[in-house]
């Protein structure tokens, strides 16, 4: 699925996007360059100034942009904001392919698909995985999921904005891999701030603690992975062999962190947030596992 030859449009079909926030902007910039006619539409229509200078359509409703393509890109806040914007286009939504790249949950992607059905529209949700500055760049990727022809239909389209990696039928599951890793992301994000807060009790300043808190974020992926295949082998299996690190290790360092944290006065919300999972499953039995093992109690919560 995301071979370019498979794609059966071509290089200039008309793309529309709607919403104009820096990752609207990106994506119209680089399917413009392309050679798209690209269409486009705001609720603040002097966002689109740029675009327009650049070679942009700008349309004087949603409707009219929804009309000038089959492929419909949305780029907005949520998916309110779909219903907020297409609610007075419903009439032109059949037979268009809606791929909205605005983030919320799972569940309430799956209604959105529902809602385009209903209208005649066939949906695909995608999560960009890439800041929009590197939209069109090789380090982009995109996770798509929703009818597989529908995808292919604009493969060559899509894959303009970065490799398309495609879940599956569920319109839910790239709504859900994106969730997944803005997980990991914000929460790297915000151990990286408070370990940097950490550090600067002692007067190191964050130009010396950042270089030193990145190499150890950048050092997560290859301990995982070294000595596996693929690092979720044993996860799937539910094997949780502790030779190496256990819970109960693990689970002592969370405790020095939380009060190394508290003497220091700062926020203890993730620190006593990651200590309460190695509790859980010390309390549970599970001391002598690998810490791989507190996906119970998240699996889980009581």
């Amino acid at each position: 699925m995301n071979e370019r030859q498979e794609s059966t449009t071509s290089q200039n079909n008309a793309v529309t996007v709607i919403g104009l926030g820096p990752m609207g902007q990106a994506m119209t910039r680089t399917l413009l360059t392309a050679g798209h006619p690209v269409t486009v539409w705001n609720r603040t229509a002097s966002r689109a100034d740029d675009v327009v200078s650049a070679g942009a359509r700008l349309a004087a409703t949603s409707g009219e942009a929804v009309a000038a393509s089959d492929l419909v890109i949305l780029s907005l806040t949520d998916y309110q904001a779909m219903y907020d914007v297409l609610d007075g286009a419903s009439g032109s939504l059949a037979g268009r392919t809606l791929l909205n790249l605005s983030s919320d949950t799972p569940e309430r992607t799956r209604e959105a698909a529902a809602w385009a059905a209903d209208r005649g529209a066939t949906f695909l949700t995608g999560g960009v995985m890439v800041p929009a500055p590197m939209v069109g760049t090789q380090a982009a990727h995109v996770y798509y999921s929703g009818r597989a022809e529908a995808l292919r239909s604009h493969l060559e389209t899509v894959t303009l904005l970065g490799t398309p990696k495609y879940l599956g039928e569920d319109p839910g599951l790239a709504q859900m891999m994106y969730q997944a890793q803005l997980t990991v992301f914000l929460t790297t994000l915000s151990a990286l701030m408070h370990a940097t807060a950490m550090l600067g009790t002692a007067g190191m300043e964050a130009r010396e603690a950042l270089p030193e808190l990145l190499s150890s974020a950048d050092s997560i992926g290859a301990i995982l992975r070294a000595g596996e295949e693929n690092p979720g082998t044993a996860l799937d299996a539910g094997e949780h062999p502790g030779e190496l690190s256990t819970v109960t290790m693990m689970g002592a360092t969370s405790d020095h962190i939380v009060e190394t944290s508290a003497s220091l006065g700062l926020d203890l919300a993730l620190p006593l947030a990651v200590q309460s999972h190695y509790r859980r499953a010390i309390k549970d039995g599970y001391g002598g596992d690998n810490w791989t093992r507190i996906i119970d109690g998240i699996r889980g919560p009581r």
